[in-house]
């Protein structure tokens, strides 16, 4: 008997714009039936969408005071579609109580909300579109996917912060992030992923993540989505006695200090012009902007050294995310970091398929009589 057709909505929600796509089912995989992206940084703007992956988008009005949702639904292409029946919304961070994907009620919502202080840039966003999602679609399934998900439950060697072992029970400890894309890599490679693997999911966002026989042991975000390599606006890891210094001198307070690490620092904090590493490539003649672009590649190649460590050897480097996928330069200044030390690892670049995989386990939590895989 065949399967009920079903249109499963993801809504991956950064902290100023929204990528989403509409699958259905098709067989034990979903295919993808709409995609698109809303820039949500101004008072206007456009939706952008297409019906095929690899052709030309569709540009749509956008109204960031009317209703988003119903925006949203009003595409053209919903005519034809119908309305969703699941909506899959990829939360960044669960907290210490929320550890697995679930279909969202009203206490997984107070439980999203008492993790909005775990990933402040993230939490709130996706949790306006919950709300929005809620409201448009009354009758359709909600499904949280977390982005941690995929690294619980890290070993405690990786999972266990070198602080006072009490401070636990208030969540401090490493969940890790880009779950979602860690595990569309390993389900794109299937039976020829190798046993010890680093997926270097590089963006505005970045983290990298050691992969062995398909499970995540360590990575290189920690409590928060702010540590690990240097990011886009963000430090990664850092001397905590800078922290304190600057807090001590006046130089900022907890609010200040908060933005700083969030939107002032990474790439654009050294380069002092920009965190889209596009536009530091492209800024011939200043030094700054090359130093950048050195540090965040010296900063991937020596967690990715670190990764390989914890694996005993490394097998295949993934590169994948916005600079991993498309920026052949960077790739090749890591990998030239990496080859002395280790001679013969392959690499490979990977699309990220964080819908698609929001998509699937959407589909396996609101109807366990599909078949999934």
């Amino acid at each position: 008997m065949a399967a009920r057709r079903v249109n499963i909505l993801t809504l991956n929600v950064g902290s100023s714009s929204l990528k989403f796509g509409v699958y259905v089912p098709d067989g034990d995989e979903v295919k993808l039936a709409l995609e698109g992206g809303v820039d949500m940084s101004g008072n206007g703007g456009s939706i952008r969408y297409r019906n095929e992956h690899d052709g030309p988008f569709t540009s749509h009005p956008w109204n960031a005071q009317a209703s988003p949702m119903r925006a949203l639904l009003k595409l053209p292409p919903f005519a034809a579609l119908g309305q969703p029946d699941i909506v899959a919304h990829r939360v960044v961070h669960g907290g210490p109580w929320l550890r697995k994907h679930c279909i969202i009620d009203g206490q997984v919502v107070e439980k999203i909300e008492a993790a909005a202080s775990f990933a402040p840039l993230h939490v709130p966003a996706a949790l306006s579109w919950i709300r929005h999602a809620r409201e448009g679609l009354p009758n359709a399934t909600q499904v949280a996917c977390f982005d941690t998900a995929f690294h619980y439950p890290l070993p405690d060697l990786a999972r266990i912060l070198p602080l006072p072992h009490g401070l636990q029970e208030h969540g401090v400890e490493r969940f890790g992030f880009h779950g979602l894309s860690c595990e569309s890599i390993v389900r794109q490679l299937g039976s020829s992923l190798p046993s010890r693997v680093v997926v270097a999911h590089l963006g505005s966002g970045a983290s990298l993540t050691a992969i062995q026989d398909g499970r995540s042991i360590d990575t290189t975000m920690g409590m928060t989505p702010t540590g690990g390599i240097i990011m886009a606006t963000r430090p990664g890891d850092l001397d905590p006695g800078v922290l304190l210094f600057l807090l001590r001198q006046g130089h900022v307070d907890a609010d200040g200090l908060e933005d700083m690490l969030e939107h002032r620092s990474g790439l654009r904090g050294i380069s002092d012009l920009s965190g889209d590493a596009r536009e530091l490539a492209a800024a011939d003649g200043k030094p700054l902007a090359e130093l950048a672009l050195a540090q965040f590649a010296q900063s991937v190649a020596r967690q990715a050294a670190g990764l390989a460590v914890v694996l005993g050897g490394l097998d295949l480097l993934v590169f994948t995310g916005g600079i991993g996928e498309n920026d052949n330069s960077m790739r090749e200044r890591v990998i030239a970091h990496l080859r002395p030390c280790f001679p013969t690892f392959l690499t490979r670049v990977i699309p990220a398929q964080e819908n698609r995989m929001m998509a699937v386990h959407a589909r396996r939590l609101a109807d366990p009589t599909l078949a999934s895989s």
